[in-house]
């Protein structure tokens, strides 16, 4: 574990407030950091128990982050992220069984799958307090109308079996309730996520020379990395042509790394080898990589081309790292920067102004340097852990003093 387990012991219960964690996957991202945390230090008022399924196929698991916090998980090996009838019904079992021997007081989901069955097996067996996060949402650029459409019912049917909905971001909040109208302003909280960050401040001081040597970048070269999985909703082939784009026009040695894994990754390839053979193999796809933090001190731009995100957790770590980003407008990305001071905003699929963004810092060091030391201010106490931690417990208070007739029998 990095350091001592944090204490709340305020609220002066009568005992230890049982709360069941259900997710949909341990994969990279930051659902996964988000239940870790909120396990490992909740506090000494609260007794949790962390359950989840496994990666999609292509996705590496995350597990060695719960292990580095000192969490020890169930898995679920019957919910699995695609919808499916057969394994639907047997996670829902696991779920209700696991549900009545555990007597949760509080029972809290995070992201869609996990959120399904979990707030109905919750419902089921009449757990006193329901809590669903959502990460992000399928609402567009994931199917077509119809399954979207259905989605929403599904949503707004859960979300009447939830004491409170958490969106992550104001502008998520926003979405949930005015766009897709899932539920009432009323019924959500925005709690943003939280990270243990100080790792991605240190490691830019130590390990920016050991990963340029490693990943072979010379002095002069400018490091641009993508993070995350490779999916269309990602939009690889928005970053492959502003790339394309880039390195015809720029005088500067640059080097792009794609980093992650997905169900895109043979298409990807093929694109990326069209690239290299313009460019001068300018171009690498990494796979996953287990120490961010340590990478990220190598690059010198990060980007995120999504076509819809929640909260995207490589741009908050990138801004602890002091690396500037260029991202898209999607999901809550305005809440986690500064446009113009940590990094650049750009519409969705607006490839000319992306690619002039990006082109702007890869030419300018000196605003490069300037983004890089304000990232770090930004996020360093906005997106700490302990904000997560302090923000979850007072919600949860709240709620425990609405139901603690249920609770306290």
């Amino acid at each position: 574990m990095n350091e001592i387990k944090e204490t709340n012991s305020t609220a002066n219960y009568p005992r230890k407030i049982k709360v069941l964690r259900i997710i949909n996957r341990f994969n990279i991202g930051g659902p996964t950091y988000n239940a870790t945390f909120l396990t490992a230090f909740l506090g000494d008022d609260f007794e949790t128990k962390l359950i989840g399924g496994l990666p999609d196929i292509g996705e590496s698991d995350s597990l060695y982050i719960l292990e580095k916090y000192g969490v020890k998980p169930t898995l679920i090996e019957e919910m699995i992220r695609q919808p499916n009838l057969k394994s639907d019904r047997a996670a829902y079992k696991r779920l209700k069984k696991i549900i009545q021997e555990y007597q949760p007081d509080i029972v809290h989901t995070h992201a869609a799958k996990a959120g399904a069955l979990g707030r109905k097996a919750a419902k089921a067996c009449k757990v006193p307090i329901i809590v669903h996060t959502f990460h992000g949402h399928v609402f567009h650029s994931y199917f077509g109308k119809v399954k979207t459409t259905l989605f929403k019912m599904i949503e707004r049917n859960l979300a009447k079996k939830s004491d409170v909905i958490i969106a992550i971001s104001e502008i998520q909040k926003k979405e949930l309730t005015e766009e897709h109208r899932i539920c009432s302003k009323e019924k959500v909280t925005v709690v943003p996520l939280g990270f243990d960050l100080q790792q991605f401040r240190d490691k830019a001081k130590t390990e920016r020379e050991r990963i340029r040597k490693e990943q072979n970048l010379k002095e002069d070269e400018i490091a641009v990395a993508i993070i995350g999985r490779l999916a269309p909703v990602k939009n690889h082939v928005f970053f492959l042509r502003v790339i394309d784009t880039i390195l015809s026009k720029t005088s500067k040695n640059v080097k792009v790394f794609i980093v992650g894994d997905g169900p895109e990754r043979t298409f990807i390839e093929e694109q990326v080898s069209v690239i290299n053979k313009k460019h001068n193999n300018s171009i690498k796809l990494t796979s996953w990589v287990s120490d961010v933090a340590s990478f990220n001190a190598g690059m010198d731009v990060i980007c995120l081309t999504s076509k819809n995100e929640g909260t995207p957790v490589s741009l908050i770590e990138a801004q602890a790292s002091g690396v500037p980003v260029v991202t898209t407008d999607v999901g809550g990305v305005r809440d986690i920067m500064i446009n113009g001071k940590t990094g650049f905003v750009t519409a969705v699929n607006n490839e000319q102004l992306f690619a002039e963004k990006l082109l702007d810092l890869i030419e300018d060091e000196n605003k490069r340097e300037k983004m890089s030391q304000n990232g770090w201010t930004f996020v360093e106490e906005k997106f700490h852990y302990r904000t997560l931690v302090k923000n979850m417990t007072k919600l949860y208070g709240e709620l425990i003093e609405r139901k603690k007739d249920e609770i306290f029998i």
